[in-house]
């Protein structure tokens, strides 16, 4: 207090006895790393000329400005502090602290004489710090996540924020132990991960800290409520990626039945694809998805000694049509999900394709049924079901109604060209079995006829006679006309 001293008695002096004091107090948080500023202000006009002196309690001078603009630090925080010069002028008085640590806490005095005016401004300075034990815990290993408080505010209130979402006091899930500090403990999860902030609250103060937290297993999936989408026929990927840089050993893929029981993967599981990902990667294809294929399955693997496992469910969605007899009969398309619990909305989209192939959609309705009078060109086509979920869209699933009609209307014209094709093969062979019968029928006439020679004479002679009789009939009976 020795500097408040001597501007109180360099002030009597000039003023001739006459002093105008004005003394504050405040609180005020910090957060560890970064920067603090402590206000002090006096709006003056002479503020320019104004004596300046920042102090701390125990330690002495931290900042001086004299009437002659030359600037003294002192030692220790003094090193990473400044007032700037256009603030100074305009009355602005207020320290900056850079990279604020624990040791900067404690009492600051703030003393400005302007004029015949002393200014003397107490500040306490509360440094907050969230730090995390072990850094970069395992899935499954004991954490502790610790808000300190440098000096520790009496009849205080501390609240624990997760990616701005509060989970303490409301959530159960940590165990808190109160020491001049508060303290969670709780096993690391891949839901624990993100930012972590501690919020202290003392009357009408408010301080808070922030730090994050990287849990080593399994990223992707991040929970094991977990679902992946996929249209039955379609290919697709359960992912199971763990820590970047992270070699887990005895990795393995399993499919559960309803009891939690381990039963044998689907034969479109291609195992062998692991061979070409890096080893924190252990996603597994799935080649072509069966309608079979859905239902609940388990990725594992070891980190560190620990056993590390994440389970997904595998939701197969797939349009069931009522399969009409005729083109002209009703169709009915049924959007179907092995599991749609977690569905909330259906939407029918009908997609169509210009001549240069550029796709446009129409959404038509929505419900998880779809049906159409009678198929036509306006209706044909490709069709998509989408679902989705609270969050957005779950997925979709297509179905081309055009390739159904086609093949109904081959069906008919197969029928009558079936038809015809029999009937003008009987006509053929029928035909072909005349001309046969009738090759037959000279062949053995002329067999006959070749036995006797003489006989063959006389009938050609007979023939010959029998023709020059008419010819000669014909030509008595133009003359005679």
């Amino acid at each position: 207090m020795w500097q408040f001293l001597l501007l109180l008695g360099t002030s009597l002096l000039v003023t001739g006895g006459r002093c105008q004091c004005l003394s504050e107090y405040t609180e005020m948080f910090a957060e560890a790393g970064s920067q603090a500023v402590l206000p002090c202000t006096c709006r003056s006009p002479s503020a320019s000329a104004a004596v300046i002196v920042w102090s701390k309690d125990l330690e002495g001078t931290v900042w001086r400005k004299g009437k002659s603009g030359l600037e003294h630090w002192g030692i220790g925080a003094a090193q990473r502090v400044r007032c700037p010069h256009l603030e100074v002028g305009a009355g602005d008085y207020s320290l900056y602290i850079k990279e604020v640590r624990e040791e900067d806490s404690g009492k600051y005095t703030c003393m400005v004489q302007d004029g015949e005016k002393i200014l003397s401004k107490r500040i306490l300075l509360r440094v907050i710090k969230v730090s995390i034990s072990p850094p970069a815990p395992v899935e499954g290993n004991k954490i502790t996540i610790t808000c300190s408080v440098t000096p520790w505010p009496q009849e205080a209130t501390v609240s624990w924020m997760l990616n701005k979402k509060r989970v303490y006091p409301e959530s159960a899930d940590y165990v808190l132990s109160k020491n001049q500090a508060s303290v969670l403990e709780s096993k690391a999860s891949a839901g624990m991960m993100g930012n972590w902030s501690c919020v202290v609250h003392k009357g009408r103060k408010q301080g808070k800290a922030t730090t994050a937290l990287t849990v080593r297993g399994i990223v992707n999936p991040s929970s094991a409520s977990a679902k992946v989408y996929a249209e039955v026929g379609s290919a697709v990927t359960l992912p199971c990626v763990f820590s970047t840089g992270l070699t887990p050993s005895d990795t393995a893929w399993e499919r559960l039945d309803t009891s939690g029981s381990a039963l044998p993967l689907p034969p479109s599981f291609n195992l062998s694809s692991l061979l070409s990902l890096p080893p924190w990667d252990r996603s597994v294809g799935v080649g072509q998805v069966g309608q079979g294929d859905g239902g609940r399955y388990r990725c594992s693997g070891t980190v560190e000694g620990r056993r590390v496992a994440r389970e997904m469910q595998l939701v197969t969605a797939q349009v069931l049509s009522n399969s009409p007899s005729t083109q002209k009969a009703p169709v009915s398309l049924t959007c179907h999900l092995s599991d749609a619990s977690e569905v909330t909305e259906y939407e029918w989209v009908r997609v169509t394709y210009d001549l240069n192939g550029t796709q446009s959609e129409s959404s038509v309705q929505k419900g998880r049924v779809l049906g159409i009078n009678k198929v036509s060109d306006r209706n044909s086509g490709e069709w998509a079901c989408r679902f989705h979920g609270k969050e957005g869209a779950l997925g979709n699933v297509t179905y081309h109604l055009h390739l159904m009609s086609r093949l109904m209307g081959d069906n008919e014209t197969g029928s009558s060209s079936n038809v015809a094709m029999v009937a003008g093969l009987g006509f053929f062979l029928l035909v072909l079995l005349l001309v046969l019968v009738q090759m037959y029928r000279n062949y053995r006439r002329r067999k006959l006829i070749l036995q006797y020679p003489a006989l063959e004479t006389i009938v050609h002679t007979i023939a010959n006679e029998r023709e020059d009789r008419e010819r000669n009939r014909v030509k008595e009976d133009e003359i005679s006309k």
